[in-house]
């Protein structure tokens, strides 16, 4: 299906298909603080919530539980050096997917699109949702003495899909107005864990930072414990590319998406930093480990129950934010698909009065839906109807197809300046090749650890990646 560009300029982007089906019609609203307020929003939702338990308890000391954060932390801001430059060269929605496309052509765009249609992308709404839920949970529990059982984090995860899907339909201006809101709060609620944690010297103990310092013995289970490990950190930092996906409704975005990621990702790596100094400040390592709900935890040493019900709102409206954030980005993805005809053909049509792409977010929900049945199943099949590990499961299950496709992604840089090395780049990245070449290192040994130490997880989700030939052999390269 060729596409026709009909009108370009900066207010709005539109596009019609070749035999006329459907017109885009972007509105160009959001400007860098709302672009920023996306990337802050997609990279904080549950990860410094949530993942400093399932870490701790991976690595077993300080050291290494530090080591974890500081990589992810790292390979983070190279990430963005380089989307920074495929971005202001393709300020295009859609992200990872265009630069794919452009790089490696159709079929490799396409699998992509798949993959983080039924496996990472939208997996990961689900994780947050999980999160949501929990929260809720560790508030119900702190004043009723008793934990939600599965079925009540199925409903209320179940629930706040749809509600904030519903919410998202109705048009991107209400949406960015959505994200500065929730930008704001978790800026709020991870400097308020800060601020409390490290001054509250009556309750903290700088003993937990050293105790225990380093494990009890170095070996090749080391380097998986970490690889492992870091499975948790890359979720907690990711989402730093959410802007790109919404890069036709960017204001100057040559100029305004690059310097979103680096005002984004570099304020949270902050912010991190200083929150797991804090949880270890109120928390020995082994408490970290026997308390998923970590900043209620910690909060609750200062301040009592008071405070583990006042962060346990605060992390929960975050989780909020971030879900309403993870559903508007990625909605646009399944959208530039479709409108390029590499994805089911409902969902490249736009919203005539609200120019959204509602076809693409309904059925994101609807699948969505689908995959959190799954994690509530798979726990019960591990654990019981008491179990907890829902979160582990889907991200045991995205994390090795994810790590494919990020590095087809950062591998991209390089084709396209072979291919277009006179391609006006209004950005280039930092350090390269270094950059590059550092980023394919870590991330391919993390691949090969991640299929090792959660094999059964990451085979279901590259079968049901590549399960998309199928249908591309199928019904569109026919």
């Amino acid at each position: 299906m060729a596409l026709s560009v009909l009108q370009s300029h900066p207010k709005t982007f539109r596009a019609r298909s070749a035999n006329g089906l459907f017109v885009t019609d972007y509105k160009r609203d959001l400007g860098l603080k709302e672009s920023v307020a996306v990337v802050i929003s997609r990279i904080i939702g549950s990860g410094i919530f949530r993942t400093p338990a399932p870490i701790m308890a991976l690595v077993g000391c300080t050291s290494l539980f530090g080591l974890v954060w500081v990589i992810g932390g790292i390979i983070t801001i190279f990430g963005a050096v380089i989307y920074a430059e495929l971005t202001a060269m393709m300020p295009k929605s859609g992200g990872p997917y265009v630069y794919l496309k452009e790089a490696y052509g159709p079929y490799v765009a396409f699998i992509r699109g798949w993959a983080m249609f039924f496996v990472s992308e939208t997996a990961s709404i689900v994780a947050v949702a999980l999160i949501f839920s929990e929260y809720l949970n560790a508030i119900w529990e702190i004043v009723s003495g008793a934990p939600f059982q599965l079925p009540v984090t199925f409903s209320i995860s179940l629930v706040t899909i749809w509600l904030l899907t519903a919410i998202n339909l109705f048009g991107v201006k209400l949406s960015g107005k959505f994200q500065v809101f929730f930008g704001i709060s978790k800026i709020a609620t991870v400097g308020a864990i800060i601020g409390m944690t490290l001054t509250s010297f009556s309750t903290g103990n700088v003993a937990h930072f050293s105790d225990p310092l380093w494990p009890e013995s170095f070996g090749w289970h080391t380097i998986l414990a970490v690889g492992a490990a870091l499975r948790y950190s890359f979720f907690a930092f990711s989402g730093w590319e959410g802007a790109t996906y919404i890069a036709e409704e960017v204001k100057e975005p040559e100029k305004n998406l690059p310097l979103s990621l680096f005002l984004g990702i570099g304020g949270v790596a902050l912010l991190y930093i200083g929150a797991n100094f804090g949880y270890l400040y109120q928390l020995s390592p082994q408490e970290i480990i026997e308390n998923k709900w970590v900043a209620s935890a910690a909060m609750k040493v200062v301040l009592g129950a008071t405070g583990g019900i006042l962060i346990s709102i605060a992390v929960a409206i975050n989780a909020f934010g971030n879900i309403s954030t993870q559903i508007l980005c990625k909605g646009r993805t399944w959208h530039a698909m479709a409108r390029d005809g590499l994805f089911f053909k409902n969902f490249g049509g736009l919203h005539p009065k609200y120019g959204t792409p509602n076809n693409a977010l309904i059925g994101q929900g609807i699948w969505a839906s689908i995959l959190l049945i799954f994690s509530i199943l798979s726990t019960v099949w591990q654990s019981g109807i008491g179990g907890t590990n829902a979160y582990e499961t889907i991200i045991d299950f995205f994390s090795a197809t994810s790590t494919i496709f990020n590095l087809l992604t950062f591998a991209s840089i390089f084709v396209l300046r072979k291919k277009w090395p006179d391609k006006n780049r209004p950005y280039k990245a930092l350090f390269y090749p270094w950059s590059m070449v550092i980023v394919l290192a870590i991330y391919s040994a993390f691949l090969i650890i991640t299929i090792i130490t959660a094999f059964i997880p990451s085979m279901i989700g590259l079968v049901l990646s590549f399960s998309g030939s199928f249908y591309y052999f199928w019904k569109i390269k026919k």
